[in-house]
């Protein structure tokens, strides 16, 4: 090859850099935090998706977890107005509530503050357990941004030799930039320490020290300053459930009747809880001809 016929290196540079860019995936568009209150995560994207409808029930609906309900709104309440609040587990009886509480108490704070000056919103943002391990590329998206945001797991567990845990405790607490201020983490698990109790009992009989086996996985538990424990309710919370519900409603049929009836419903599901009393509403409500929102 001559002189003449060498290509040219500047060429060739911006040739290579041009295929690099193809190749190289666009950064995700920055997010319009104004076209909702509800996003959702897409961690193989990098995007939030708006949630232009909320699935939630109305707080007045939720019976029986009357204490929890108030923990909650004030801790959500001061975060919403910039003062310090904890990451919140919601944890215990399947059913109770545990993420309608989230969804209602942050419908409710909106509502509360909507007419405050200079309240910027609040966001809540759902993230999937499966994704726990893209909470940083989250965490990174929300920094700078005005509102302040509940970032949301629901149903949040770990098993086996899974080691996403580990991504959740960085993002918390425990990263060198740390949690940003406009940001807390709210989850709902069944289990108090989000770990299985025969995983952690494996661990202390195989360990040198039983104590210290477990502590790094136990620790993230420590993580949510506030922990709210759900447990199965009482027939009569139950019933209250019920009645809330058909008053709601505007249910029509006789009151002994939906006693038995709701009863019933529970014993033959061997719970008595929140999901409970809503799946009897919704086959009275079918066979009433009555259609619910």
């Amino acid at each position: 090859m001559t002189l003449a016929e060498t290509p040219n290196v500047q060429t060739l540079l911006a040739r290579i850099a041009e295929a690099l860019e193809r190749l190289s995936p666009p950064p995700p568009p920055r997010p319009d935090f104004s076209a909702a209150d509800a996003f959702v995560w897409r961690a193989e994207t990098q995007t939030l998706d708006p949630i232009r409808k909320v699935s939630r029930v109305e707080l007045a609906l939720l019976r029986g977890v009357d204490y929890l309900r108030d923990q909650l709104l004030g801790n959500t309440q001061r975060f919403a107005r910039g003062l310090p609040a904890n990451n919140v587990l919601l944890w215990g009886a399947r059913g109770m509530g545990k993420s309608s509480l989230v969804k209602a108490a942050h419908a409710d704070i909106n509502a509360r503050l909507a007419a405050t000056p200079d309240f910027p919103g609040l966001k809540l943002i759902e993230i999937h357990r499966e994704d726990i391990e893209s909470l940083p590329a989250l965490m990174a998206q929300l920094r700078d941004a005005a509102p302040r945001f509940i970032v949301f797991c629901d149903d949040l567990s770990f098993d086996g030799g899974d080691a996403s845990y580990k991504s959740l405790k960085a993002a918390l607490e425990g990263g060198v930039e740390g949690r940003p201020a406009n940001v807390l983490f709210y989850a709902t698990s069944n289990r108090r320490h989000l770990l299985p109790r025969d995983m952690m009992d494996n661990e202390r009989s195989s360990a040198i020290n039983p104590g210290e086996a477990v502590e790094e996985k136990v620790s993230l538990s420590d993580r949510f300053g506030l922990w709210l424990g759900f447990h199965k309710c009482s027939q009569d919370d139950y019933l209250a459930m019920v009645f809330a519900y058909i008053a709601h409603y505007g249910l029509e049929a006789p009151e002994e009747q939906i006693r038995a009836e709701a009863l019933e419903w529970a014993i033959t599901r061997a719970s008595r809880s929140g999901r409970a009393a809503y799946q009897y509403i919704q086959d009275l409500a079918g066979r009433l001809g009555q259609k619910i929102d």
